[in-house]
């Protein structure tokens, strides 16, 4: 089985990273595009969603960029995911494929809730201080 982060949340993860890791600094969007190997026109959606959910605030102006709106231990992964993705708890039956409950619940669903819930307390827990941001950038593109 693999479970598997959507693009917009990979993309969301990917640039709070690259925030994270010049914490204080702004950042312009094409060199967060450039540096994590974001399509820009896709990253734009993607920081406009962060800004709305309360993870980036944006700068106008040649000054300007994108910024955590607090310090990286106050930013839980789950924060950014469903800042860009929405409520990242399934509502659909496993089995069926219909919301669960609408018929009583299948043979697989504790089982699934579990899981999935562990799931979501860890990304919940995590912060990006927690991770090290700092190694996961590429090397600076060369001008």
């Amino acid at each position: 089985m693999q479970v598997v982060l959507g693009k917009r949340g990979d993309y969301a993860i990917r640039a709070v990273i690259d925030v994270a890791a010049r914490h204080g600094e702004r950042r312009k969007a094409r060199e967060i595009a450039e540096r994590m190997s974001i399509p820009p026109k896709y990253l734009s959606r993607i920081l406009a969603d962060l800004v709305r959910g309360g993870v980036l605030r944006a700068t106008a102006g040649p000054d300007g960029g994108y910024q955590l709106t607090r310090p990286p231990r106050d930013i839980t992964m789950l924060q950014v995911i469903e800042a860009v993705e929405g409520e990242t708890e399934s509502r659909d039956c496993l089995l069926r494929g219909v919301p669960c409950q609408s018929g009583g619940i299948c043979a697989v669903h504790q089982a699934w809730v579990n899981a999935e819930s562990a799931m979501l307390e860890q990304l919940r827990q995590t912060t990006f201080a927690d991770l090290d941001v700092k190694a996961e950038l590429p090397p600076s593109p060369r001008p």
